[in-house]
């Protein structure tokens, strides 16, 4: 009877309003996104310029195409945003755009970003979903086609995408970096301390705290807010007030943009609707027939089994020892966002069979953005570790071993090891297992 009833719940029928208006504003995003890496000459600055790129642990296959294939890459995401923006075959649009945006960011793990992971996450999601029956050139040239409304289960799958991302984003604020110290809130302010007329404010231990907790009250609180029609409007006002402030005073590309207008979606599923009848100053009926089939057991495993991942993806985390905002294993994929400010400086040894050492610069294989980003995490510095390794048993015609030299700062602490100066990186191999060789984290507070 429990299953009855929720089945009826996940497939009655709901207007298609916000879903649909979900994908328009989704694929006006990704297009000024994919135009903003032309303009501003990114994709030859990511793929162009760098001579070796940092693979994700399994897909050491995905390798940059030559720069004008890259080039070509970014046009069809941009041509795939568009189609999906404007409802031209929309499934296939969306399946094409996750395939290419996917492959293009997975190309370097220097250049990984939590919005990044999202949009190919719903660009995955939007080629399965039935949301091109409305607001889509589909039904202004088929009018027949055309269907007000969709599945529960549709409108519901998308809030819980967007939802994970601010339950799981507040969820990892609740350690005592965050809610005792301010860090790293309290760097990033005081690095905005020149900022006209909020700048003077910004040194203010007492503003860091703050930020901090209403940080992770608003990350914890802002779902079911937006959800509750009561409190909507006031939420939503705070949500665009938090986004704007991150964006001004933090550097986080349009992640804060695309969690404001795709928060929307936690909305009624009419609002669109509603608020065009208002505009208009008439009635917007919903048009008649359902858009998608019923949610049955094959597809109701799979959106199952789709939940359970995107859950357990991020509490991977816990399985691993000590700091994991030091050591940084289980932290990408999982909505850990503007939690750690590490710098660090990275030298390597290596030494030959004969015994004879010597020094290599991590410089000499990578882009200055790639060692900033290497220098403070692990998983890169193995993985750089073995190119070096590679190169030098080629030239001393035998094996090697390689050791790093890696000094970190953590979030205002003094900087200390990362990795175990003793440690033969070379014999390291990478895998989803802890690893042994990174030293433990800083236990001290933060230096003010």
């Amino acid at each position: 009877m429990v299953i009855g009833r929720l089945s009826q719940a996940l497939n009655r029928p709901l207007d298609a309003a916000s879903v649909a208006l979900f994908r328009v504003v989704f694929g006006a995003l990704l297009l000024v996104s994919t135009l903003r890496f032309f303009a501003h000459g990114w994709v030859r600055e990511f793929y162009g310029v760098p001579t070796h790129f940092f693979s994700y642990w399994g897909f050491g296959w995905v390798r940059p195409l030559p720069l004008s294939g890259m080039y070509l890459l970014y046009g069809v995401i941009a041509a795939a945003a568009s189609c999906l923006m404007l409802g031209v075959a929309a499934r296939a649009s969306a399946a094409l755009g996750a395939l290419a945006f996917g492959y293009a960011h997975f190309c370097d793990k220097s250049n990984y970003l939590n919005h990044y992971y999202l949009i190919t996450l719903l660009l995955g999601l939007l080629a399965f979903l039935p949301v091109d029956r409305e607001y889509s050139l589909r039904v202004w040239r088929r009018p027949a086609e055309r269907r007000g409304q969709v599945r529960a289960w549709v409108l519901y799958l998308l809030r819980f995408q967007i939802g994970l991302v601010y339950v799981f984003g507040g969820l990892a604020k609740l350690n005592a970096d965050w809610l005792h110290h301010a860090e790293p809130l309290r760097i990033w302010l005081s690095a905005n301390a020149e900022l006209p007329l909020l700048g003077r404010f910004l040194n203010e231990p007492w503003l860091a705290v703050a930020f901090s907790w209403c940080g992770a009250l608003f990350d914890l609180g802002i779902v079911p807010l937006l959800s509750w029609r009561v409190t909507r409007a006031p939420a939503y006002a705070v949500l665009l007030v938090f986004h704007v402030l991150t964006a001004l005073l933090f550097r986080i590309g349009i992640f804060p943009w695309v969690m404001s207008l795709c928060a929307t979606i936690l909305w009624s599923p009419f609002w669109p609707r509603e608020l065009l009848a208002r505009v208009s100053r008439s009635p917007r009926p919903v048009p008649p027939g359902i858009a998608g089939a019923p949610l049955e057991a094959a597809t109701g495993a799979l959106v199952l089994g789709y939940a359970a991942v995107q859950v357990l993806l991020p509490l991977r985390s816990a399985l691993y020892p000590g700091n994991t905002r030091w050591s940084e294993e289980g932290f990408r994929f999982a909505w850990r966002v503007m939690l750690i400010e590490k710098a660090g400086s990275l030298e390597f040894e290596v030494e030959e069979a004969s015994g004879r050492r010597y020094s290599v610069s991590p410089g000499q294989y990578l882009t200055p953005f790639q060692v900033r980003m290497a220098a403070t995490q692990p998983d890169m510095i193995l993985e750089l570790s073995h190119w070096i390794a590679r190169d030098a048993a080629r030239r001393a015609s035998g094996p090697v071993r390689v050791f790093a030299d890696s000094e970190v700062s953590f979030n205002g602490r003094l900087r200390q090891r990362m990795i175990d100066p003793k440690q033969d990186l070379a014999s390291a191999r990478e895998g989803l297992g802890a690893k042994p060789w990174i030293l433990p984290a800083p236990s001290d507070d933060p230096v003010f």
